[in-house]
């Protein structure tokens, strides 16, 4: 098992949250980088052997840039304080369910699902929850599963989506608009090198949950590809 740079470089990063310092460690965030991709190679390679379109995608595919975004932003700071990967038949970009790792020291996690879907997402998934109900309760409840994750997140609504009754036996996921699991990873886990392998482990327990999502948005994996 070996060791990974990663934490120590976004504890830095913190600190020193500028385009200078950047700059100045360049050198070292590429390093970092190239680290962070040589993972997300091994978790693609795994996730490949049950859905071999993920083959198809390159690491550099499923990581975020490291640069923020500030235009409209009150935090000005140039970078992001985390590094994190989302696989996805289709990239990062993909409008579909997908796995996801966040990096950040003190906050990690593993986790994945489909977050704050777009209208006519979320309306399919309702209606495959209104349908498949007891499916999806039995994913979320399977022991293995619930004691890994714990229950399902994501904001909720207050009350019972419109066309669905008050009463209906699988309101408490109908009212959810994201639609996420999550475990934390400790720091040591990531500095160890072992978040890799818990990574893998942790997508392969959450694949019926994922193709749940994906049989609900009726995207198939040839079609997803393509967005």
């Amino acid at each position: 098992m070996r060791n990974t740079p990663i934490l120590h470089f976004l504890e830095a990063l913190t600190q020193n949250n500028s385009k200078d310092w950047m700059d100045a460690n360049r050198d070292w965030y590429l390093q970092v980088k190239e680290r962070l991709l040589e993972d997300v190679a091994e978790i693609l390679s795994a996730l490949s052997e049950r859905q071999p379109l993920f083959s198809e995608l390159r690491p550099k595919d499923c990581i975020f840039r490291q640069n923020r975004d500030v235009r409209f932003s009150a935090n000005k700071q140039p970078y992001k304080t985390n590094m994190a990967a989302y696989f996805a038949i289709g990239g990062k970009k993909s409008l579909g369910p997908g796995y996801y790792l966040h990096m950040q020291p003190g906050g990690s996690f593993v986790g994945g699902g489909i977050y704050m879907p777009a209208a006519d997402t979320l309306k399919k998934i309702r209606q495959e929850i209104d349908y498949s109900g007891e499916e999806l309760d039995n994913i979320l409840h399977r022991p293995e599963f619930h004691s890994f994750f714990g229950d399902m997140e994501g904001e909720q609504l207050k009350s019972s989506p419109r066309d669905y009754d008050k009463d209906h036996p699988y309101l408490k996921y109908l009212k959810y608009k994201s639609f996420i699991v999550s475990r934390p990873v400790s720091d040591q886990e990531i500095q160890s090198g072992n978040y890799v392998k818990l990574s893998i482990s942790a997508f392969e327990m959450m694949h019926p949950f994922y193709r749940f999502l994906e049989r609900a948005i009726g995207t198939t994996e040839d079609e997803a590809f393509l967005l």
